[in-house]
């Protein structure tokens, strides 16, 4: 009897302990079902880039176009897309280029100033996740890009890579808010004296719900050398379905060369895979 009751003591304590060790972490992670985790975050649009990273066999395309108006001269329209693809090892893959449907260049043949439309350079990235899960609180990814030599309008192509880094940081407030962080440096070639012509970028941004299908999004972001532009861009979004986003923003240059330029977007963005 004292035989029997001593397995029957060992089955009951040893079975949580076989179901625990058959969950992945993100099975055993409270987090997991969090809106915050769930919901679509895009890196768009804005300057802030979120440190999600997609999993392995998951998709996202984001598209969108904005209408940019300087104080002084010519307004101008870009459209474009990113391509993001996620891969094994917490990696995720990124193609970007986007379209400038008016852009100043000076005419080869006359020497004079005129209006141009084109594309700007390709830019191929990877984002790399370094926080221990894809579901923790605070998420902390590493995003490394460049422009490709010689693509896009011969205006504006690059003769070499043009590279740049951020650190990506998030922190999620509740069960659905969040604070986005990225810290860059962006240089337009690969020498050393391409250095001292690089520029910095920081931004912040705040993230939420309104309703169960709407949320806002609203940030402030700082880049340059020597002196800094600055800004603010502020926005909304509707998700009519959980695989897809649609925003619409707009924003103002503060402080800068480009001080007091005007944007208003709109952008859609569909995820794919599971």
């Amino acid at each position: 009897m004292r035989k029997t009751t001593l397995l029957a003591a060992a089955a009951l304590l040893g079975s949580p302990g076989l179901t625990l060790a058959q969950n992945t972490p993100e099975e055993n992670n409270p987090n997991v079902d969090a809106p915050f985790v769930r919901n679509i975050r895009a890196d768009r649009p804005g300057q802030t880039i979120t440190a999600q990273v997609l999993r392995a066999g998951r998709f996202q395309l984001e598209a969108g176009a904005q209408h940019t108006a300087p104080n002084a001269g010519q307004s101008m329209l870009s459209t474009g897309a990113i391509l993001r693809v996620g891969f094994f090892n917490s990696m995720e893959l990124r193609v970007n280029q986007p379209y400038f449907n008016r852009f100043t260049r000076t005419n080869p043949e006359s020497g004079q100033t005129e209006s141009a439309a084109g594309w700007a350079p390709l830019v191929l990235g990877a984002k790399f996740m370094v926080s221990p899960n894809f579901d923790t609180r605070t998420q902390v990814a590493i995003l490394v890009e460049s422009a490709m030599p010689n693509t896009g309008d011969k205006t504006l192509a690059t003769n070499s890579l043009a590279p740049s880094a951020r650190l990506l940081i998030s922190e999620q407030l509740g069960q659905r808010f969040g604070l986005e962080a990225n810290f860059g440096f962006t240089q337009p070639g690969l020498k050393v004296a391409d250095i001292e012509k690089g520029q910095f970028l920081g931004t912040l941004a705040l993230n939420g719900p309104l309703t169960s299908k709407t949320g806002f999004f609203v940030e402030g972001y700082g880049a340059g050398r020597g002196a800094l532009t600055t800004g603010t861009t502020a926005g909304l979004y509707w998700r009519p379905l959980p695989q897809v986003r649609l925003d619409v923003n707009a924003g103002r240059v503060l402080g800068g060369t480009a001080s007091g330029t005007s944007t208003v977007g709109a952008g859609l963005v569909v995820k794919m895979g599971k």
